[in-house]
């Protein structure tokens, strides 16, 4: 069996506004139905599949979960990183874990914001790596590029091949336009997916002997886990002490046991929006439009619109990249698909909320989003998932209202208990100790007026949560 283990973390800031740190682009349905996350899932399942081990951080946990959980998945561990440390430290730590259960386990490592169309491809490749596997080798995979790309890595075969395993001869950091074109020319170059294919003897070998410096930290750190309501956190204290190291720095580039499978199917890390138009559906005149979006006499270009009430209408366009939410708008030239991550550095530097946060607000019991901010008042839409609660809270300078949109509402205040039906309401008087509850089996949607003094989301003092949140934790 192949332990798929999927790399859940990034800020993802390359496609703002529909990106962001708070809810970066792999759990977005960027390209269809199916968010990036689930996609990358649901091309490593199969009768040759284990459960995948999925690293991620706390904020995202739930979110997982739940991302899985709507395509029929259940996940074998979900390792939580206290904070990012790059990818050689969490390829690391899947690898520890996976040898506390089976040492000869074989990993299947891949990034979660992937698009590969083709899954039997996809899934062919990887069961020729396995030939290279069983000798020894540390598999990557490489695509056969398209065009002269500056924005990837690339990697030099040792020879001629026809799709089978072949000896990796070396790494090619990202070139300029002209060496770019200069290997796409030879043929002896592929793209770096970033995407690995080992026994985990074979890389804990290998970090043993590259990368000594990452063993004990990461190896105290699975070590000493805690399980919290099934996911696994890695220790703080040890985490905090390990280097900071890609995994192609701290092992691949070093070991001499390394073979390269070529992909030649479809294939994008989706790194900009310039990279979301080549793979979407365009019209004759190369024009991608999605959501509330119009195009009238546009070429090469993508107009997006990711709120329902908001209608992007573009006219003349030519190459240009815009992209439209509730709360931010981008306009970009096509050319400059790469530079949206300084937007976001220029919106951090302003302060401005929108360069990280997200308009829905997820949390462990659904989501919910501002409706309108005014002086001393707060609108909300909220949606709480069946089944799921909020914790048990009360806030020191705001009142509520709630008004049942959609389903029912189980509401205590203080000592009460009563149930809040569609189309009735309920206050919540400030300093009340209070809790909602969908009991339902669909979900429960409320608008949510708050007023008063202060109506920031750490206004709260919470007594009881079912998902194990410390105090001063939203939601």
């Amino acid at each position: 069996m192949i332990a798929p283990v999927i790399l859940c973390g990034g800020s993802g800031t390359r496609l703002w506004p529909l990106s962001r740190k708070s809810y970066p682009k792999q759990f977005v349905p960027l390209t269809g139905e199916t968010t990036l996350f689930q996609s990358s899932a649901l091309r490593m399942k199969g009768a040759d599949f284990a459960a995948p081990v999925v690293i991620t951080n706390s904020d995202f946990r739930f979110i997982v979960v739940e991302q899985l959980q709507e395509v029929g998945i259940d996940p074998g561990a979900i390792l939580i990183e206290p904070e990012g440390r790059n990818t050689a430290p969490a390829v690391l730590s899947a690898a520890l874990h996976l040898h506390k259960t089976d040492p000869e386990a074989i990993m299947l490592v891949a990034p979660s914001d992937h698009v590969v169309p083709d899954i039997a491809a996809f899934q062919a490749a990887v069961e020729r790596g396995l030939t290279a596997v069983e000798q020894g080798q540390l598999v990557t995979f490489g695509i056969r590029p398209t065009r002269p790309e500056t924005g990837y890595g690339y990697l030099e075969l040792s020879g001629p091949t026809e799709g089978e395993p072949i000896a990796l001869r070396r790494f090619v950091e990202k070139p300029d336009a002209m060496r770019a074109e200069e290997m796409l020319a030879t043929g002896g170059f592929l793209w770096n997916a970033g995407i690995f294919l080992f026994k985990v003897t074979d890389i804990l070998a290998a970090f043993e002997q590259h990368a000594a410096a990452l063993m004990k930290p990461v190896s105290d750190a699975v070590d000493a886990v805690q399980a919290d309501l099934g996911f696994c956190r890695l220790d703080p204290a040890a985490w905090a002490t390990a280097p900071e190291l890609s995994i192609d720095y701290a092992v691949m580039e070093k070991a001499d046991n390394l073979s390269v499978v070529p992909f030649s199917g479809a294939w994008s890390d989706l790194g900009g929006w310039d990279a979301v138009w080549r793979e979407g559906e365009m019209d004759d005149r190369g024009v991608m439009t999605s959501g509330g979006a119009t195009a009238i006499d546009c070429t090469n270009s993508l107009l997006r619109s990711d709120s329902d009430n908001l209608e992007v209408v573009g006219i003349g366009l030519e190459n240009v990249i815009a992209v439209a939410m509730n709360d931010g708008v981008l306009v970009a030239d096509m050319g400059r698909a790469q530079d949206v991550k300084k937007a976001v550095d220029a919106l951090k530097a302003k302060k401005v909320a929108q360069a990280t946060d997200f308009p829905k607000d997820h949390r462990p019991w659904g989501w919910f989003e501002s409706l309108v901010i005014g002086d001393r008042f707060q609108v909300k839409r909220i949606h709480v998932h069946p089944g799921a609660a909020l914790s048990l809270q009360s806030h020191h300078h705001r009142a509520e209202h709630w008004i049942v949109v959609t389903g029912t509402a189980e509401v205590t205040i203080d000592d009460e208990l009563q149930l809040v039906t569609e189309n009735q309401s309920v206050f919540i008087p400030l300093g009340a100790v209070h809790r909602m509850r969908n009991p339902g089996k669909v979900p429960m949607v409320l608008i949510e007026v708050q007023t008063g003094a202060y109506l920031g989301e750490d206004d709260i003092i919470r007594y009881e949560d079912v998902y194990s949140r410390g105090q001063g934790a939203k939601g």
